[in-house]
């Protein structure tokens, strides 16, 4: 019995390493998709970006010759593109299996930005399907488009954004650049200076970035705004969600002394968006009940129309206590002051320094909080 079992195990060997020394050839050979099913020929969209809304691609089955498996790619096309040098491919659903493709109405908004298609226009893209076997790959029979309508608003929102260019405090040397506060979802600002010449924003400081301009009011893609007034400061804050730019020169900001109801002391602009003065001496104003040693800072501003105004900013509390060595550095933070009021939401100064000699550094830093600090020389 061991041996007939063993005189089988030969014989399978004998036939499995003859079989090994065919050539094995494989059958690459597909039929194309011959009809794409939705969405109908020259559907229209109205693109929602900002909701959970999508769109199904849905397509026939291409054919194998050899019954296998056949992977697909939905690709995406200018309306007179002919997809040799489409502007999107992606894989059907199900990692390129499914003869379907469920797609977000914000990557079509961003497919349609690459297409060219502006922020609010309507366009059309073109699409079809491209059926794999191997390294055979064949493009289907039919071609479709659909028209979409796009919102406000860019298609991708940069993560970063930095300042750069011949009229910027650090040039045009790209890895220089400044990079601005995100203070929202989409929404940037910067304070800083610019002096005659060309900047731009970038969505980063290496390679070559993606550009944007400030045109009046308007956020735009790929091109530079000129500096021609002379040198000034400047709040610019960038929105990508609605294409809207605000540029607001800051003419003065000052120290603003409660008890006396006055600027006690200009700040002027020190470079690196921070605006000091150095060595002045502060005096508390005396009061039957004490000394009042209260203050918070004034910004004046004038808006791109010529429209002058005024900005406070001062503590996140009402009223406060003068701080000491001990207070946590979040007490010196600079918020938005609702109201002119003279005397809520002030701070205090520290005792030490009533009578002294002093610097106050008023800092808008993009990488951190907006601050100042008091030193007593």
């Amino acid at each position: 019995m061991k041996k007939y079992f063993s005189a089988i195990i030969v014989a399978s060997l004998g036939l499995l390493f003859g079989a090994c020394k065919k050539d094995y050839k494989l059958n690459s050979n597909i039929q194309p998709v011959s009809k794409l099913s939705a969405p109908v020929d020259d559907k229209y969209i109205k693109l929602q970006p900002a909701t959970s809304a999508s769109v199904s691609f849905e397509w026939e089955q291409a054919r194998a010759e050899d019954g296998s498996l056949v992977l697909y790619e939905v690709v995406f096309d200018k309306e007179t593109g002919d997809f040799t040098d489409p502007i999107a491919t992606i894989a059907s659903d199900g990692g390129g299996v499914q003869n379907k493709l469920s797609l977000s109405h914000k990557e079509l908004n961003s497919i349609a930005g690459k297409a060219g298609i502006a922020a609010l226009a309507t366009g059309k893209l073109k699409w079809s399907v491209k059926a794999a076997k191997g390294f055979n790959i064949k493009l289907a029979t039919e071609t479709r488009t659909i028209e979409v309508e796009r919102p406000n608003g860019f298609a991708e929102i940069p993560v970063d954004v930095y300042l750069t260019g011949a009229a910027t405090e650090v040039g045009t040397d790209l890895s220089k650049a400044i990079k601005l506060k995100s203070t929202a979802a989409g929404v940037f600002e910067i304070y800083t200076s610019l002096k005659n010449g060309t900047y731009q924003f970038v969505d980063r400081n290496t390679g070559t970035p993606a550009t944007y301009y400030i045109d009046g009011t308007i956020l735009k893609e790929d091109g530079e705004s000129t500096q021609a007034d002379g040198t000034k400061q400047y709040r610019l804050r960038l929105d990508f969600n609605n294409t809207a730019a605000t540029v607001t020169e800051i003419t003065a900001i000052g120290l603003w002394f409660a008890p006396e109801n006055k600027i006690l002391y200009d700040l002027p602009y020190a470079g690196n968006s921070t605006w000091s003065f150095q060595n002045q001496v502060i005096t508390f104003h005396q009061e039957s009940w004490g000394r009042d040693e209260r203050y918070k800072f004034r910004m004046d501003v004038k808006a791109a129309d010529g429209t002058a105004g005024q900005e406070w900013y001062g503590s996140s509390n009402a009223d406060n206590n003068r701080p000491t060595a001990a207070t946590p550095l979040s007490f010196w933070e600079l918020k938005p002051v609702p109201n002119n009021d003279q005397y809520n939401y002030s701070f205090k100064f520290m005792s030490e320094v009533d009578t002294k000699a002093c610097d106050v550094n008023v800092y808008f830093s993009p990488d951190k909080n907006y601050t100042h600090e008091v030193i007593v020389k």
